[in-house]
């Protein structure tokens, strides 16, 4: 029990934040030590080591870790409340996905950036506001990816310009149905179901 923490207060960052405000490098008991490392897979987006890293009680572990780039995506709102979103066939879970526009981040590049190109691509549309709804960590146990979230508003449509190997249909939504078709488990895309959340939070909030 005397590792309880009280959160209570949390005003976490993202990238300094273990889930409570407490930069890891601060949590003492918790944290861990990298020994050494070796690259087991070097792709074309992903890289891939075997870490080996020093405990608190001074024994040693294993760490397979994921070196991902991080990606952005994009709430695109419509003035009547309608989500753009964007249905494609994700091939590791071998089924055809509803999602809002994302994509992969360059290294070194701004993930505002990315989101607002994304929009673009996938959708055809430039917004006139884009607000941050910060960032999350997937699989923060052995993947290094963060995905940043920003809110499009302001809309304005031309045509879409998607990748040459990218194919897509644009689906527009009711916000409300969204977040029930959430609530029901028929979104599972995790960054979807989050920054929409955010989205209508935020929106509850601000007036």
């Amino acid at each position: 029990m005397e590792h309880i923490h009280d959160c209570t207060s949390c005003t976490g960052n993202c990238h300094s934040c273990g889930g409570c405000g407490e930069p890891a490098q601060n949590a003492g008991h918790l944290q861990e030590t990298q020994l050494a490392t070796e690259t087991i897979y070097d792709g074309r987006i992903l890289r891939v080591t075997n870490d080996t890293v020093r405990l608190e009680n001074g024994k040693t572990a294993p760490r397979e870790v994921i070196h991902h780039p991080g990606g952005a995506c994009i709430v695109p709102l419509t003035d009547s409340l309608e989500v753009l979103m964007v249905r494609q066939f994700r091939y590791p879970h071998n089924e055809i996905t509803l999602e809002i526009p994302a994509g992969k981040l360059e290294y070194g590049e701004d993930p505002k950036t990315c989101a607002i190109r994304e929009l673009k691509e996938e959708v055809g549309a430039t917004a006139a506001q884009v607000y941050s709804l910060g960032c999350l960590y997937p699989t923060p146990a052995y993947d290094k990816e963060v995905i940043h979230m920003y809110l499009a508003t302001g809309l304005q449509f031309a045509e879409q310009t998607p990748d040459e190997d990218e194919f897509l249909d644009v689906v527009k939504l009711p916000l409300a149905k969204v977040v029930d078709m959430i609530m029901d488990n028929k979104l599972p895309d995790a960054k979807t179901q989050i920054a929409l959340l955010k989205t209508v939070q935020m929106m509850s909030t601000s007036g």
